[in-house]
């Protein structure tokens, strides 16, 4: 069975490989835009569907497609990836603002043609991640690393930034925007 991961991201890559040593990558060319009246659990969730859906429309034969999407929120506002320095600085600002809590929601969607079957997999999943203080000094030496510019929130736990967090409720992986435990779950079914 082809397992074809839609998505660009390095970590994606990554951490499926932690499950599956060979897939192929195959890019979403949908836009990702925000839907006014749903929220940040709806908007991930919708979001790997379309990028899942646009790279299964494309493919052909026996396989399993992959999407995914990430988004930062806090009281319902979402954090994607910062614009500019400045913006990066106010959103980690914003995010250690009040009790230092936000979540993180992953959406995964996994589409499979099995023999001329085809099933749908759609679910979120969701992380709670409890900032340390954080003073303007230390994120501005997160932010001159360079790391912080292409990361929902402009972190990147995984990374130097780490030591700000005090704590997580929820799995890593989510976190790091693709939630391997329900990979497997799913795959396993088809591929072990």
């Amino acid at each position: 069975m082809k397992i074809i991961l839609a998505s660009a991201s390095p970590r994606r890559r990554e951490l499926l490989a932690k499950i599956v040593p060979d897939f192929e990558v195959i890019v979403s060319g949908v836009d990702e835009i925000l839907e006014p009246n749903l929220t940040p659990k709806e908007q991930v969730t919708k979001l790997a569907y379309i990028k899942a859906k646009d790279v299964f429309d494309k493919t052909n034969g026996n396989r399993i497609v992959i999407g995914s999407d990430t988004m930062v929120a806090k009281d319902n506002k979402i954090y994607g990836k910062p614009k500019n320095e400045d913006n990066a600085k106010k959103m980690i600002r914003e995010l250690c603002s009040g009790n230092g809590t936000h979540s993180v929601y992953t959406g995964l969607t996994i589409l499979v043609e099995e023999n001329g079957i085809y099933k749908e997999y759609k679910t979120c999943d969701e992380a709670k991640v409890h900032f340390k203080e954080i003073s303007d000094e230390e994120i501005q030496r997160w932010i001159d690393t360079g790391k912080a510019m292409d990361k929902a929130g402009a972190y990147a736990m995984q990374e130097e930034f780490g030591v700000f967090v005090d704590k997580i409720e929820g799995n890593f992986s989510t976190i790091i925007g693709f939630p391997i435990h329900i990979v497997y779950d799913i795959l396993k079914k088809y591929i072990f």
